[in-house]
């Protein structure tokens, strides 16, 4: 009597997406592992005094490197420290410390402005609370991301240009949506390494993997990187300097 036929079940959408998941999160395990080799002590790169200077550099830093709103803020925020005195200045002497920053008329409005709003609804202190952050002009996710990880610690993985880069070229989401991106990388990474993994991405983005010709020959993570999305890559490894200044934003 011939044996039965064996069945193989056809695989269903729920087993590739299994699948996919689990690719994810070994990869993801050997990048963080990059990450702490390289970046130990990795922390935003936006000098700031308060929490309050905090949030008006990241609402400053949209679409502008950290170099320029550093050099903007180190003289605003001493003319304007706090919520109460920006919230006295008119945009236009505002937007006359930040010229050196791209879009700078938008940004000195919605500075001003927020500065008002933290006064009538948060006594002049940055609430530790994502939904009141963006309620703020010029306050998006990622600024509340920004601010509650780096001022309340809560764990947070603010998707910039560089992480969304990032987590494309190496096979850790396929959107170009930054809440996308977010949640992807929230699924494979331990929540207590969100706020780290957020900032050592950033600094790799910069100094190694460029949007354009990334240095790929000398990156830690060329092992195991599927490069998805890269073009051309850096001819020869090139040392890269803790001083490195930002390449002009881009995704």
């Amino acid at each position: 009597m011939p044996s039965p036929l064996k069945t193989h079940p056809l695989k269903t959408d729920s087993d590739a997406g299994s699948g996919l998941l689990k690719a994810r999160k070994s990869r993801a395990r050997k990048v963080l592992q990059s990450m702490k080799t390289l970046y130990p002590a990795a922390t935003t790169e936006l000098e700031y005094g308060s929490p309050f200077q905090l949030l008006v550099a990241v609402v400053m830093s949209a679409q502008a490197t950290d170099k320029s709103v550093n050099i903007a803020t180190e003289k605003l925020f001493q003319v304007y420290p706090d919520a109460l005195s920006m919230s006295q200045a008119s945009p236009e002497e505002v937007e006359s410390y930040m010229k050196n920053v791209n879009f700078h008329y938008n940004k000195a409005r919605n500075v001003v402005r927020l500065s008002q709003l933290l006064l009538e609804r948060h006594e002049g202190q940055v609430p530790n609370d994502f939904e009141a952050i963006i309620a703020l002009p010029g306050a998006g996710r990622k600024t509340a991301n920004v601010v509650l990880s780096n001022v309340y610690g809560m764990p947070a993985i603010a998707v910039d240009t560089h992480v969304g880069r990032l987590s494309r070229r190496l096979g850790l989401s396929e959107h170009m949506n930054p809440d996308k991106v977010e949640q992807d990388l929230m699924q494979v990474f331990p929540k207590k390494e969100w706020i780290f993994l957020h900032h050592s991405i950033i600094l790799h983005g910069r100094r190694v993997c460029f949007a354009r010709k990334p240095n790929c020959p000398g990156c830690l993570m060329n092992t195991f990187c599927p490069r998805i999305g890269v073009e051309e890559v850096a001819p020869q490894p090139r040392a890269h300097n803790p001083s490195d200044t930002d390449p002009p934003p881009t995704v």
